[in-house]
């Protein structure tokens, strides 16, 4: 049960006994520079004038929760990164070891728990010590040093560094208004909230704020398992944190410790079998270093960098950049997120695996996203956030768009181009508009001249798609070629897509209307990683993948074809809560009907074929084997953007590898990559092992069931498919 305050001492008795030492003192000449009271006596105050004047001063002291770290959560409950202004953990005080409050009165305050705010005796003992001793003692209560912490964190909080006032800075008129505002403290909480709230605002460390964070940072612990020896250690600390830093000072630590023991012991809070088993105890210091933001994060440090941006781009969380900024760092959120730790270990795992050795620095990513939902559970890549000697270092997020649908900045890398991994959904159209997947199309077909009949009925204007036209804008470098001379025939379109023709992808666009294309397209929401534009798909080089999307996009539209054709946008935030349990606004999934379900299953049935039979026949390990899988590769006209999208019913990854430089130019031909030289890199080379040795070990965690089969209407008579 908390004590209540000492009403004895009233607030006219307690003036006039120190007005009336001050009077005595200034006679005698021993009136010490800088003490706490009014210089009463020497402007030849009367003391019922002092009195008046001290009850005219203003008396609120508007008390708010101070500065809070927030922390950032997976969705097992693990922490991945924390932001602070101020290390603090607010706690209550039975959320603290006995130890630590007796400690803390024992040194700084002994009459705490008699004094009503300001210590009359105290401050006669502070005056006779520096008159007889020549020392510098002061006689600020507990409550005046709350009061104190309470108007520097309020000044701290509106962005008035400047005004901070330290305690060798305070000029007689702050120690005035202290006074004042401490006596009509008293007034209003007990003694154990001020010692509460003194013990959760006190500075401790640059890293520590209040006794939870000192605890932690110290010895490793929580406040209420701090043991006799560390209390009495932390205690001392307060009084003058740098010259008692046990890390840097440790003999300096160890004599206050036993300073603040031995007052333990005087006034009977512990018995000398205690006292004299603490002052013995060695120092056994366990620091937890100070982690502040992403760069310091436990894990996915890009996935964090993204959740800090949807926190501060959004003005649901405050009006302006700064006060959202202000919410993160100072407000004490804890903010679930949607991240799988075990997932984000593997997948950091495999890409650092795939581009280890790595001078030239390419790219590699993983991310995964779940169907029905549309949360995030990984996000990773092959670089460090902060600059590392022997390290590919980046801020920029491989994953992500550069900037969100409002503009803001995502501090994405931009996207790349998906190459044949756009393929699927030119077939999506195919099966939309009635056609079977066996249905056998023209690939042989390499140049569709200006004029040449597409249809479209949106109303507009496409071009050609050959060289020897000289059109500049068409987003064309030749003639349509596909990566193997074989394939230049008849085909069913089924037998086009899992062995990636190009040639029979156009075969296809031929016979459709490119306002349906783009209809699927942005149903399953493809849009540029740049600048969140729609892709165009009437532009036909996007056909076969020439417009930058980033692999989170992709993910999530692959998921589409996993969740028979509903397509959920991606989240990150799954809840925010304040210091007090409230509430803040998170995302939740946000799903529409995108593809037909029947037409969803058709495309599925055939992106099997594509670990089977097809453009990733020889990835290993074989995930199929061990789930019901579907994949599409994708590698741009370059090589230097190579993919595999593949996905189970439980779970959707995007595989990337590739040019992640500035400008994303260079040609991924002729190049070593961890000792092995490749001519040309192609998606199922080095994005595809990372996918499947990703999926190998985490697709079993969420349900892999098998896909629905297609109707047999659509599957169409059955063509043996042609050898090359």
């Amino acid at each position: 049960m908390a004590r209540k305050n000492n009403p004895k001492n009233g607030l006219a008795r307690v003036l006039r006994r120190i007005f009336g030492f001050f009077l005595v003192s200034a006679v005698c000449g021993v009136l010490a520079a800088g003490l706490v009271v009014p210089g009463v006596a020497s402007a030849g105050m009367a003391v019922s004038g002092s009195i008046q004047y001290f009850d005219n001063l203003p008396g609120d002291l508007v008390v708010n929760s101070p500065s809070q770290s927030t922390k950032v959560l997976s969705a097992d409950g693990k922490t991945i990164a924390t932001f602070y202004a101020e290390n603090r953990v607010r706690v209550s005080l039975d959320q603290m070891s006995p130890y630590i409050k007796e400690a803390i009165v024992a040194v700084e305050d002994n009459r705490f728990y008699e004094h009503g705010g300001i210590d009359p005796q105290g401050i006669l003992r502070a005056l006779a010590s520096n008159f007889t001793k020549g020392t510098n003692e002061g006689a600020s209560t507990l409550t005046q040093q709350y009061v104190t912490n309470v108007l520097n964190e309020s000044r701290l909080a509106a962005g008035q560094t400047g005004q901070v006032v330290l305690s060798g800075q305070k000029t007689l008129g702050d120690k005035v208004r202290e006074m004042k505002l401490a006596v009509e403290l008293e007034k209003k909480f007990t003694k154990d909230q001020i010692l509460e709230g003194y013990l959760n605002i006190v500075f401790f460390n640059r890293d520590a704020y209040g006794i939870e964070a000192a605890a932690e940072h110290f010895f490793s612990v929580s406040a209420k398992d701090l043991s006799l020896p560390q209390a009495a250690l932390l205690a001392g600390l307060v009084n003058s944190p740098s010259y008692y830093d046990p890390s840097v000072h440790p003999d300096n630590s160890i004599k206050r410790r036993n300073l603040v023991l031995a007052d333990m012991l005087a006034q009977h809070k512990i018995q000398q079998a205690a006292y004299a088993a603490a002052v013995a105890t060695p120092l056994k210091l366990n620091i937890t270093p100070g982690k502040q933001g992403c760069a310091a994060a436990d894990m996915a440090v890009y996935f964090c960098d993204y959740i800090s941006h949807l926190i501060l781009n959004d003005p649901a969380y405050g009006a302006t950049v700064a006060d959202r900024e202000e919410l993160l760092y100072r407000g004490g959120l804890t903010i679930s997120t949607t991240l799988d730790s075990r997932l984000q270990a593997v997948a950091q795992q495999q890409v650092d695996a795939t581009a280890g050795a790595n001078p030239d620095k390419w790219g590699a990513s993983l991310v995964s996203v779940q169907p029905g939902t549309g949360k995030i559970l990984a996000m990773a890549q092959n670089t460090v956030f902060l600059a590392e000697p022997g390290k590919f270092d980046t801020q920029l997020n491989f994953n992500v768009d550069s900037v969100d649908a409002n503009g803001n900045d995502l501090n994405g890398a931009g996207g790349f181009q998906p190459g044949s991994a756009m393929k699927p959904f030119t077939f999506t159209e195919w099966l939309n508009e009635g056609k079977s997947l066996t249905t056998v199309v023209d690939a042989s077909r390499r140049v569709y001249p200006l004029g040449f009949p597409w249809r479209d009925s949106c109303g507009k204007v496409l071009g050609g798609y050959s060289t020897a036209q000289k059109i500049a804008g068409l987003g064309t470098a030749d003639d349509l070629r596909n990566n193997d001379e074989g394939y230049y025939r008849p085909m069913p379109v089924n037998y086009g897509l899992y062995n990636s023709i190009n040639t029979a992808t156009f075969a296809e666009a031929s016979q459709l209307d490119f306002c349906g294309i783009q209809k699927v397209v942005d149903a399953v929401g493809l849009h540029s990683g740049v600048d969140t534009a729609p892709v165009n798909m009437h532009q036909l080089g996007n056909l076969l993948g020439g417009t930058e999307v980033s692999p989170l996009v992709m993910a999530d539209a692959f998921a589409t074809f996993a969740n028979d054709g509903t397509y959920c946008g991606p989240i990150a935030i799954v809840g925010i809560t304040d210091p007090s349990g409230g509430k803040l606004p998170a995302q939740a999934s946000s799903c529409r009907p995108a593809i037909k379900p029947d037409v969803a299953r058709g495309v599925n049935s055939v992106l099997q074929d594509v670990l089977k039979r097809g453009s990733g026949i020889y990835i290993q390990p074989k995930v199929q084997a061990l789930f019901p899988t579907a994949a599409k590769t994708g590698t741009n006209n370059s090589n230097g953007s190579t993919w595999v999208v593949g996905y189970t019913t439980g779970l959707a990854t995007a595989s990337f590898f590739g040019d992640t430089m500035a400008g994303q130019s260079r040609a991924g031909q002729n190049v070593t990559i961890n000792g092995k030289f490749y001519t040309a890199i192609d998606g199922y080379m080095l994005a595809g092992p990372q996918w499947a040795n990703y999926m190998t070990q985490v697709a079993g965690l969420y349900p892999a069931t098998a896909f629905p089969v297609p109707p047999a209407s659509m599957v169409g008579t059955p063509t043996p498919s042609p050898s090359p």
